[in-house]
């Protein structure tokens, strides 16, 4: 009996899935969407396998989203010719990031730790929830994961749908946005155009966002109700200097090594601004930082080319001046902390 007619039904099918995939695909690129990468635990693995390159050729980065939107990875690469690693996560304390490098004996190089002070001196377990995920993907990755992500790099740098942030079912499902219920909160939902990210990390908010007022009025509105949930006042006293020497003790270990660490305070604008100012006074957390490590700082407030931006959500800086901020750090980084490149340029 011929197999031919059970084919014909099959292909058929094939062929409307393939159909129906890529009519979708052309339907996002249509409404302006473009490639994003998932920022999990794969791709921070993958570049937290990076850092062992020489210290004079790379810089690890991490912190929070503020040097993930604020540095420009491209313009950074292109001025200096070093190599930036970007392992900062989204919401969250740099601490346990810092705490693995520095038990780590092989990692020897620049490390620049961006200073939120809200998420930085966070006690709160959620604060930790994202880069402890990350380092534990990235203890106990398989060889079939890391196969499984060369295909990944691959398919998701060539369709949009695959954006599983925003574009799965479970995302456009959560775009209903359904209301809290006793018990139950339901986070809000980022527009999405805000926090695209590219395969180096970077994130950065797209034209779409930019160009829309009420989703940048969401976006600033989010924050507000985080901000508003936020009832627990600042950390302070002995439970501040016990995070600080747990501090100084793992930047110690990266300069005994011959690594070199910076601070970094990233811009903020408007309520945020103000808001950070009065909760974290600089002589409390920010200078205190920098005496209790021993280690340089660079306070975007200290430099008139980097204090005036206008972050448009408060909190972020838009494409064009994280180019703009990007290439005055790595200038104040040569003049003012004497940092030496492999490429010195004069944009």
């Amino acid at each position: 009996m011929s197999s031919t007619p059970l084919k014909r039904p099959a292909i058929a099918a094939g062929l409307l899935f393939a159909l129906a995939l890529l009519s979708w695909e052309f339907y996002q690129r249509s409404q302006g969407v473009n490639i994003s990468f998932d920022d999990d635990g794969p791709l921070w693995a993958y570049h937290r396998d990076r850092v062992y390159q020489p210290a004079d050729q790379s810089t690890v980065f991490i912190g929070s989203s503020r040097i993930k939107f604020d540095l420009d990875i491209d313009t950074w690469k292109s001025m200096t010719g070093d190599d930036p690693i970007q392992l900062a996560c989204v919401g969250s304390t740099p601490l346990p990031v810092l705490y693995d490098l520095a038990d780590d004996p092989a990692f020897k190089g620049k490390l620049i730790i961006d200073v939120t002070e809200g998420l930085f001196f966070s006690t709160n377990p959620g604060n930790k929830a994202r880069p402890d995920k990350a380092l534990k993907y990235h203890k106990d990755i398989t060889p079939a994961q890391r196969a499984s992500f060369v295909l990944n790099k691959y398919l998701e740098s060539t369709f949009v749908f695959l954006d599983r942030e925003d574009i799965s079912l479970n995302a456009l499902m959560d775009q209903w946005e359904i209301p809290s219920r006793p018990g139950v909160f339901m986070g809000p939902i980022f527009p999405r155009d805000f926090d695209r990210v590219m395969f180096s990390r970077q994130e950065y908010m797209g034209p779409l966002f930019l160009a829309d007022t009420a989703q940048i009025n969401k976006q600033r509105s989010i924050w507000a109700l985080f901000a508003s949930m936020n009832k627990k006042p600042p950390i302070t006293g002995a439970p501040l200097d016990s995070m600080l020497l747990t501090v100084k003790t793992a930047t110690d270990k990266i300069k005994a090594r011959g690594g070199t660490i910076l601070f970094v305070r990233t811009p903020s604008s408007g309520p945020f601004k103000d808001g950070e100012s009065k909760a974290f006074p600089r002589d409390q957390y920010w200078e205190k930082i920098l005496a209790t490590t021993d280690c340089p700082g660079l306070h975007y407030q200290d430099f008139p080319e980097i204090s005036q931006y206008q972050c448009p959500e408060f909190s972020h800086l838009t494409p064009s001046d994280a180019i703009d901020f990007t290439k005055h750090f790595i200038r104040i980084l040569q003049e003012k902390h004497g940092w030496k490149f492999p490429k010195m340029t004069n944009m």
